[in-house]
């Protein structure tokens, strides 16, 4: 174990095998740092957070910080960082809150760079890059492998499912669909993230389903989109699929992200 000269470790706090605080970093009395865990300098690990095995964390860092809510009183609210993020520069993640259930959380091999923000209440998955400046509201669920552009935003309560990518300097006011490309100012969906899924293996038949699942579900107008994607379900024996229309019918706060107006040749 190293510990700088010039970092201060309160009382209480809870440091595995091997891990190294350098300059200038604060770890609270209620802070648990798993073996291998690194704070490189001018980190701060606040409140009852706990950082998993070999995670690092960059100059100015700053996790278990008070949810920024107004009146908020939750003085056992928690963080969770699983194993093995990198966590860069003035990234900052908040404690839960009182009304959220009190726990913020985060999945394993999550890359975070320079000035993101992991809102109170938020849910994170495992495998996830959140670009530079990437930002959650309070109360976000983010599925694992999402790709955030830098400067997207996720608006409180929102969804984004599994295997998502969302477009740099995107507002995602609406909840985007596993295995979903959304982008612009206020996100629309641009079709399905075929890179990532190739690069998960998935099969090409599977892909090939997952392709007419999406213009059923999202390009066809019978019905209602809950109706078309219960179609897709029945009609696709794909897991994939299945995740998609789970995802719609799904109890959920906001809208389901529309797929980009496509322009006929009438209105050419």
């Amino acid at each position: 174990m190293k510990i700088h000269p010039t970092a201060i470790v309160e009382d209480g706090a809870r440091l595995g095998a091997d891990v190294d605080i350098g300059p200038f970093c604060i770890v609270g009395p209620h802070a648990v740092l798993g073996d291998g865990v690194r704070l490189i300098g001018h980190a701060s690990v606040q409140g009852h957070t706990e950082i998993g095995a070999r995670s690092v964390l960059h100059q100015g860092a700053v996790l278990g910080g008070e949810a920024q809510i107004r009146g908020d009183d939750a003085p056992a609210a928690r963080l969770t960082i699983g194993q093995d993020c990198v966590i860069r520069e003035h990234v900052t993640m908040s404690l839960g809150s009182r009304r959220g259930g009190g726990l913020t959380s985060v999945g394993r091999n999550g890359y975070f760079m320079a000035y993101s923000h992991v809102g109170h209440d938020c849910h994170v998955g495992d495998g996830v890059t959140f670009a530079n400046g990437a930002q959650l509201g309070g109360h976000v669920e983010i599925g694992d492998g999402v790709i955030m552009g830098g400067l997207s935003a996720v608006q409180q309560f929102g969804r984004v499912g599994k295997g998502a990518m969302i477009g740099g300097i995107t507002g995602v006011n609406t909840d985007v669909i596993p295995y979903g490309i959304a982008a612009g100012d206020h996100a629309e969906l641009g079709g399905l993230n075929l890179i990532g899924l190739k690069r998960r293996g998935l099969p090409r038949a599977s892909i090939n389903a997952l392709r007419a699942a999406f213009k059923l579900i999202f390009l066809e107008q019978d019905g209602s989109m809950a109706d078309r994607a219960r179609a897709a379900k029945a009609r696709w024996d794909v897991a994939e699929v299945a995740e998609i229309a789970d995802f719609i019918l799904a109890p959920a706060k906001r809208p389901i992200c529309l797929a980009r107006r496509r322009v006929t040749d009438a209105e050419e």
